[in-house]
């Protein structure tokens, strides 16, 4: 099985080709050239692979939460390079890409929602690509995140960057270890969809949508 997976959810732009024995991936810090520099990224990797865009077998997306118009360049790129090949395309939580990249088996993610706020959820590692939902992506201050049951587990994502005090000592019972300076990787996004491309339980390119959690992007100015 052959994926491809973008990811544009943050200042980081990355592209990863899964190729079942080895996973082909780029990363660049973007800051806010996304847009520009996501289709030539497209082209290099497939390149690398000797690869036509005809010969994958579905395209995977960084779905969110994250930044509103990141979420709707890698949804939007993906829509239409689905179309184009008569492709499936599938989108991954931001968050699980994360609690995937740290591999623990017990994860709490947390990302910079801006505005004193984070996007928060906790995983279980069921098998290598499978995780268990424990505490569903919410929208949250710090002070206000939710309460998890038992210790061993681990903090990882920018929320943990941005709060490195308040979510430490909010969770001081629970964390075992915290891992710093994460953010979610298309390598990840990839690694995510291959149960959901092997089992069929993909989305059709039309009703591919970002999942953004919050409903609005800034404060008013009497809330500032």
């Amino acid at each position: 099985m052959k994926i491809l997976a973008l990811e544009t959810s943050t200042e980081f732009c990355s592209v990863a080709l899964y190729l079942g024995d080895r996973v082909l991936h780029k990363e660049i810090l973007a800051d806010r050239c996304h847009s520009e520099i996501l289709l030539p990224m497209v082209q290099e990797i497939l390149a690398e692979a000797e690869l036509s865009l005809t010969q994958i077998d579905g395209i995977a997306f960084g779905a969110g939460p994250g930044s509103f118009t990141g979420l709707r360049i890698a949804c939007g790129v993906a829509q239409g390079l689905a179309y184009a090949t008569n492709l499936p395309v599938t989108g991954i939580s931001t968050l699980e890409a994360v609690a995937q990249k740290m591999g623990e088996q017990r994860i709490i993610v947390a990302l910079d929602a801006r505005m004193g706020e984070i996007y928060h959820a906790a995983y279980q590692k069921l098998t290598d690509n499978y995780w268990q939902t424990v505490s569903p992506p919410i929208l949250c201050s710090p002070r206000h995140a939710p309460s998890l049951m038992g210790s061993g587990w681990n903090g990882g994502g920018s929320g943990f960057d941005v709060y490195n005090k308040e979510l430490p000592a909010f969770y001081s019972k629970n964390i075992r270890q915290i891992h710093y300076g994460l953010h979610p990787h298309a390598r990840e996004i990839a690694q995510l969809a291959i149960p959901k491309f092997t089992d069929e339980t993909n989305t059709d390119p039309a009703n591919a949508t970002p999942v953004y959690i919050r409903n609005k992007v800034a404060l008013k100015e009497n809330e500032r």
